[in-house]
């Protein structure tokens, strides 16, 4: 998936990121079942809350709302690992038992379920469902759905929830509407991870293969909204449920105000941004900051029919760019990965398409408390990596920053720095120009990339030039959505984009990330092949804080780790939402701790009713 399609889907969804917690001190142990749950302290709502503190609770409802997505989709099922399914699907069409309330780091509240309790510990968690919820075809959501839910998607569904399953050590109903999950290690945090499991009907699934289901087999959610239409690989039109069981709950209230929702595909992001001029498209996120500036004028913002909408965001950077199979020559030699970080003119290719008004993303956890500070490594962060002294990449200790360029197109001073460690790395220039090593095979890769997004192929080009002056051949390969997921679900690249949005409560996602386990497991987030014990004993560390002064200390200590081990080249900073969306379109003035997402555009906006 392209750089700024990764982007949107993560600014729109804040994907997997957002489904873990700060691993601190947990306060208060609960005695007896409770409205919510925090990862430290209490949940910062009262239990006699009303609303979400960024949901318009009186806001109107009704309307349209039109999205466009770029690509296409084959599938209908977001759970499975077969098939590219809208995106959307997986936050609009089904719930968990808990949700999140994003104005905060790491709590949830009750949704399917009306409770929660666990032991001190948190070495298991029970859940009692509320009597009332609904699958959307009118059946009751019942503990068997749950058990069903977690075991099915933990065996064959999507890679992102083998992790939870393979830390559960037991499921089981313990009473009426009641089921308790045991977990197998000391990890506080999976008593919260396990309260953002989707939940699907189980009778729905008897004698078919839920992993391999066809683009008709639409699994039944328990959502606000269902798919009531569909044109492969157009669009497909969501419908708001008018029976839909927790209208009523403070979680919901102010939310998911549309009638329908419509995604409609374009070819891509070209084709959709004129589609949006020409009024066919309710809104638009902007992922660079100079064509906000100066493609947003046409004749519907001069007007006012559309309105550009600037929304402020804490979290981390999160990393963007283009990131180096490790699995395969040549970078599995951190000297090559160092001199593609110093031939990547950032400076000259901000300046050129964005008109240098986004700053670069300088680590992985950059733009917030969590992530590494300059220089050497000093107090608890320098303990915790000490033991990994001998292994650890170059400046994880002593201190990284990004090669930074004089903003020249030639880049001279850092290309002669990038063919030193060529050299060094035995790849050395020959008479014809061509960078061989030392059995004549020639430096070469190829740059993987999805079709339809001019952003990343322009940064590229760019790029190609300077690989060009140090004897290294690169292609470009464009692939289709479909062609795309399936070569990066087999690690079958050697450089593409990346994007992995970073919360302000990082946790067990950072083992599918950056994770050994994961590292070769087939559909694995972790597209570069880190194998680091250093980045494991972190992540343990993270798991295991029992303070906020050592959970920041691990992950600082892992975001040196990552950012010193030179796997991914990075980019722009996103450091807030920009929409262009019709007049009509609002949003509530609290802007939630994490700006822009789903939990955002569309769950909270509403359509200003029409004028008698």
């Amino acid at each position: 998936m392209t750089i700024l399609r990764r982007v949107r889907k993560t600014a729109k969804a804040a994907l997997l990121s957002s489904f873990s917690g700060l691993l601190i001190l947990a306060g208060p142990a609960l005695a007896e079942p409770s409205y919510g749950i925090a990862m430290y302290g209490k949940p910062a709502l009262p239990p006699d809350f009303t609303a979400l503190p960024y949901a318009n609770p009186d806001a109107p409802q009704g309307g349209t709302l039109v999205t466009g997505d770029t690509g296409t989709f084959d599938s209908l099922n977001p759970f499975v690992q077969k098939g590219t399914p809208p995106w959307q699907l997986r936050f609009l069409t089904h719930e968990s038992l808990m949700i999140r309330n994003y104005d905060e780091p790491f709590s949830l509240y009750g949704l399917l379920a009306s409770s929660v309790e666990t032991d001190p510990d948190r070495h298991w968690v029970e859940y009692t469902l509320n009597p009332k919820a609904k699958f959307s075809d009118g059946s009751p959501v019942t503990v068997e759905d749950v058990i069903w839910s977690y075991r099915e998607l933990g065996t064959e569904g999507n890679a992102r929830y083998a992790g939870l399953w393979s830390q559960i050590d037991k499921i089981e109903q313990t009473g009426p509407g009641k089921v308790r999950i045991t977990f197998k290690g000391d990890n506080r945090e999976l008593a919260l991870i396990a309260g953002l499991t989707p939940i699907l009907k189980k009778a729905q699934w008897q004698g078919k293969d839920f992993a391999n289901a066809g683009l008709d087999d639409i699994p039944i959610g328990s959502a606000p909204y269902v798919i009531s239409s569909y044109t492969a690989g157009r669009n497909v039109v969501l419908k708001r449920n008018p029976d839909y069981w927790g209208k009523d709950l403070p979680v919901r209230r102010g939310t998911d105000n549309f009638d329908t929702i419509r995604i409609e595909f374009y070819g891509d992001q070209g084709v959709l941004f004129e589609a949006f001029k020409a009024g066919e498209l309710s809104f638009l996120r902007e992922f660079n900051a100079e064509k906000w500036q100066r493609d947003y004028d046409f004749p519907a913002v001069q007007d006012g029919r559309i309105v550009k909408s600037e929304i402020p965001t804490e979290r981390p950077s999160g990393m963007t760019g283009f990131v180096m199979n490790t699995r395969r020559a040549p970078f599995n030699d951190i000297r090559v990965r160092d001199a593609m970080m110093l031939a990547f003119n950032f400076e000259y290719i901000n300046g050129t398409i964005t008109g240098g008004r986004q700053p670069r993303i300088t680590s992985y956890f950059s733009h917030s408390t969590l992530g590494m500070r300059p220089g050497p490594a000093t107090g608890r962060v320098k303990d915790l990596l000490a033991p990994f002294a001998d292994s650890l990449p170059p400046g994880a200790l002593d201190g990284y920053t990004l090669p930074e360029g004089d903003g020249s197109a030639r880049n001279r001073a850092n290309l002669r720095r990038a063919a030193q460690e060529l050299e060094q790395a035995g790849w050395v220039v020959g008479s014809d120009g061509v960078r061989r090593n030392g059995e004549g095979r020639p430096l070469s890769f190829d740059i993987l990339l999805r079709q339809g997004d001019r952003q990343d192929q322009s940064i590229i080009d760019i790029y190609q030039d300077a690989l060009k002056r140090l004897g290294i051949t690169t292609t470009i390969t464009l692939v289709d959505d479909a062609q795309y997921a399936m070569r990066t679900q087999d690690f079958d690249f050697d450089m593409t984009d990346f994007r992995r949005e970073l919360s302000l409560s990082p946790g067990n996602e950072q083992r599918l990330y950056w994770g050994s386990q994961s590292a070769d497991l087939p559909g694995s987030r972790n597209l570069m092949g880190l194998k680091s014990p250093a980045a494991d004993a972190m992540i343990d560390a993270m798991l295991s804080s029992r303070s906020l002064e050592d959970f920041t200390a691990a992950t600082r200590a892992l975001d040196r780790v990552l950012t010193a081990g030179r796997y991914v080249i990075p980019v722009f900073l996103f450091d807030k939402g920009r929409i262009a969306h019709k007049a009509d379109l609002k949003y509530p003035a609290h802007i939630p701790l994490y700006g822009d997402g789903v939990y955002f555009l569309p769950d909270v906006w509403w359509q200003a009713p029409s004028a008698p």
